[in-house]
């Protein structure tokens, strides 16, 4: 049995990282349970230092404080470049002897909910006043109501915790 630890109550943040740990080790009964880890920055990140500190924070705190075979954390976070605003999120995952960091794809973000971000509001209580939802990020998150769910918040996770599993399957060459 793996034993998989998540820095978050959040069902989507769990079950993503359930359904990838399961993928990779079909033959192992995989547990994977939630657990409150604090980010160590603000509510809504903005900027990618915070994004990904707020994930490593996570893992580090669950490895401090729990007994587990894998960590990990999956941190959402938006920025401005000169392209344009974005959301995204950085991932973490560690065991005992390593630690990888990836990043999600990018979901350009309307110019008018970067400016509630940068007021200080939270991503997904934005998104539920323009799209009149509640507790989407919960759910399919920004990225979902934005494009139409073809495209979801776990799905998300799930792609970027797939990619940093690379140095867990194929240790001899990142070591």
């Amino acid at each position: 049995m793996l034993k998989i630890l998540v820095g978050s109550k959040n069902p989507v943040k769990i079950n993503a990282a359930k359904t990838i740990f399961q993928q990779y080790f079909p033959e192992l009964e995989i547990h994977c349970e939630g657990c409150h880890a604090p980010s160590g920055v603000p509510d809504q990140p903005l900027g990618e230092l915070d994004t990904r500190l707020g994930a490593q924070n996570r893992v580090e705190y669950l490895k401090a404080h729990f007994d587990a075979d894998f960590y990990c954390a999956m941190e959402g976070g938006a920025a401005k470049f000169d392209y344009g605003a974005a959301t995204f999120a950085f991932v973490v995952i560690a065991n005992d002897q390593h630690s990888s960091v990836s990043r999600s794809c990018n979901l350009p973000l309307p110019e008018k909910i970067y400016n509630a971000l940068e007021q200080g509001e939270e991503l997904g209580h934005v998104m539920d006043r323009v799209f009149n939802t509640t507790n989407i990020k919960q759910k399919g998150g920004a990225i979902g109501l934005l494009t139409n769910n073809l495209a979801t918040r776990e799905s998300s996770y799930t792609q970027a915790l797939t990619l940093a599993m690379a140095p867990f399957i194929h240790s001899e060459l990142y070591n």
